[in-house]
């Protein structure tokens, strides 16, 4: 008798690591048919949008970068655009180039810790990136390497690595200097040299053969591949403004989960947000170089399968390079690093494609500029159900192997959408009671 056959089979997983809270797996099979999948965060409350009320509007991007230490500009970016379409404030090209410059950072450092680090070990059969020094230290020691420039990145523009400094409504409290912005050049053309060896290094491993038709959603802006503005589109016809999100999507609350899971108002049930949805719906923006790495790495203008993501990002990663390259070179220092701003009543959106998918803001101010109502869509959040459903349709395609591998996969599929970063050594403790 066959694994898959065995009348009655229950996987459950106590404790979820590499995620940033606690979570759980339970999946129940009878008969060879999977029965039930609970894929449960149990996080706690973490209250940022109550703690925002009654704050002025300009505490809303340091308050919310504490969210997550990985992606902080996500949220920088995000509030700071949702407080200046509340205000009415143009902070004009300059300011916006620099901050997509600080953003092209933070795609950097995130996406190469998670696929070179994170997500590597699953490929190679390793239990985690002390193991892949062992046998490739080459292809640790490149990660670190570009992780690192694009923590420098965010310290030239933002002061710190870590929860930048210098970011405010309104653009920044300082122009940097331009010989500081120009010193990253010749490191960044190395990088895009290195980037391209990386997408060939992820583009070699095996992948597990599963696919799935997916709602993508994603910003969209025809004249660059959209990383801090654009319009809200899907594969499915979706094309709206930024404020028009809550017309479209919603947050439900599930028995077995603190965490909201995101959902279409229509229905139509979960969608997918990040690296694949962004390269389905933004694959004509990429430059023709990152373009010609993914047909080289075997990519189409859809990749429907949730493996292939760390190739993605291996994509998206030379495309930030290229691009922070670019804004780089044409970077001149800014006369005012952002404009005068008076405090007023307003309701402001704001979305930018954090590394991980769209996260989305809300905010009313009253007369003073004081916040009186905050809403904040994270990726992950956005993501929880589609993770649930393909952990469904993973764990039935693999019902032949045994429980270890079968552990491994599950690992993978989690993994795949990078839904936050946690520094436990294992990903899953999983046990298995059979009938």
């Amino acid at each position: 008798m066959t694994i898959a056959e065995t009348a009655s089979r229950t996987i459950k997983v106590d404790a979820l690591a590499r995620v940033e809270g606690e979570g759980a797996l339970t999946v129940r099979v009878k008969d060879g048919v999977i029965t039930d999948v609970k894929f449960r965060i149990f996080e706690p409350p973490r209250f940022f949008e109550a703690l925002l009320k009654g704050r002025p509007y300009g505490d809303a991007p340091d308050i919310t970068s504490r969210i997550c230490g990985i992606c902080p500009v996500a949220y920088i970016a995000g509030a700071s655009q949702a407080m200046e379409d509340a205000l009415g404030v143009d902070i004009g090209e300059g300011i916006r180039k620099l901050r997509r410059l600080m953003y092209c950072g933070e795609w950097v450092e995130s996406h190469v810790l998670h696929a070179y680090l994170l997500h590597a070990p699953d490929f190679l059969g390793m239990e985690d990136a002390l193991q892949i020094a062992k046998v490739h230290p080459e292809l640790v020691e490149r990660g670190l390497q570009l992780k690192k420039l694009g923590n420098r990145i965010l310290e030239v523009i933002g002061g710190r690595a870590i929860h930048p400094v210098n970011t405010k409504v309104g653009g920044f409290y300082k122009s940097p200097r331009k010989a500081e912005v120009r010193e990253l050049i010749e490191p960044l053309k190395r990088a895009v040299d290195e980037s391209l060896a990386t997408v060939k290094v992820f583009a070699g491993l095996e992948f597990p053969d599963y696919e799935h038709d997916y709602t993508f959603v994603a910003l969209h802006h025809d004249e660059d591949y959209a990383i801090e503005r654009g319009r809200l589109i899907s594969n499915r016809g979706l094309d709206i403004p930024v404020a028009a999100f809550e017309e479209h999507f919603d947050e439900e609350h599930v028995r077995h989960s603190n965490a909201l899971h995101g959902v279409m108002t229509d229905g139509s049930g979960p969608y997918m947000v990040g690296p694949l949805a962004r390269y389905a719906l933004n694959h004509a923006q990429l430059s023709p170089l990152a373009r010609q790495a993914a047909y080289d790495a075997g990519l189409g203008p859809v990749e429907r399968n949730p493996f292939k993501s760390i190739v993605v990002r291996a994509v998206e990663t030379l495309y930030a390079f290229e691009e922070a390259l670019k804004l780089a070179e044409s970077y001149e220092e800014l006369a005012v690093p952002a404009p005068p701003i008076t405090p007023g009543a307003g309701r402001g959106h704001g979305c930018t494609e954090a590394p991980r998918g769209l996260c989305w803001h809300r905010y009313d101010l009253d007369g003073e500029g004081r916040i009186t109502h905050a809403r904040i869509v994270p990726p992950t959040a956005q993501n929880q159900k589609q993770i649930e459903r393909d952990l469904w349709g993973v764990v039935q395609a693999n019902l032949h192997l045994p429980d270890e591998q079968l552990k491994w996969r599950c690992e993978q599929a989690i993994r795949n959408y990078d839904p936050c970063i946690s520094c436990a050594t294992h990903f899953l403790t999983l046990t298995v009671e059979r009938a």
